[in-house]
């Protein structure tokens, strides 16, 4: 079961004289051949719903996404979340087909990707600053990065300068 939601493996299972594992769905015991593994729990694969739509995601093949606490299938993660998910600076989904700007981690709509000073959109090419979470074009960075000291403005380590692409 492919789970891109989540960086969690399932606990090994080996020997055929290990305890039942438990259905997270149902309460009930697990003697599928298969066991299902999503959000830190095992599953039968007829438990192993959407938490939208109730589509079955047990099936071989089928992918099955977790955010929020909720276990998705495909079409209800992207219409919930979009493909990119959250924009960094306004907090609203980025649909799937919508065109994203990325910095440290962190994803923006084209139109939220703007200096935190002036407000100008930042642009493929332009070179900006990401300070403490706040995005810098080169005419607005701090006067700290200038001068190549910190001041009360910093308190995480200094990002190297970026450029857009």
């Amino acid at each position: 079961m492919v789970n891109p939601g989540s960086s969690s493996q399932p606990p090994p299972v080996t020997g055929s004289s290990l305890p039942w594992k438990r259905c997270a769905g149902c309460g009930g015991k697990i003697a599928d051949r298969f066991l299902l593994y999503a959000m830190d729990s095992y599953w039968h694969s007829r438990c192993l719903k959407c938490s939208c739509c109730q589509a079955q995601l047990g099936d071989i093949g089928t992918s099955c996404y977790t955010k929020s606490g909720m276990i998705l299938c495909r079409n209800d993660y992207i219409r919930l979340f979009g493909n990119s998910g959250a924009c960094s600076a306004c907090g609203q989904s980025i649909p799937a087909s919508e065109l994203v700007m990325r910095a440290q981690g962190n994803v923006y709509h084209l139109k939220c990707f703007t200096c935190s000073t002036c407000r100008n959109r930042l642009v493929p090419g332009d070179r900006f600053h990401y300070i403490n979470g706040s995005l810098f074009c080169e005419h607005d960075r701090p006067t700290a990065l200038i001068n190549g000291h910190l001041n009360s403005l910093q308190s995480n380590p200094l990002l190297p300068d970026q450029k857009v692409c």
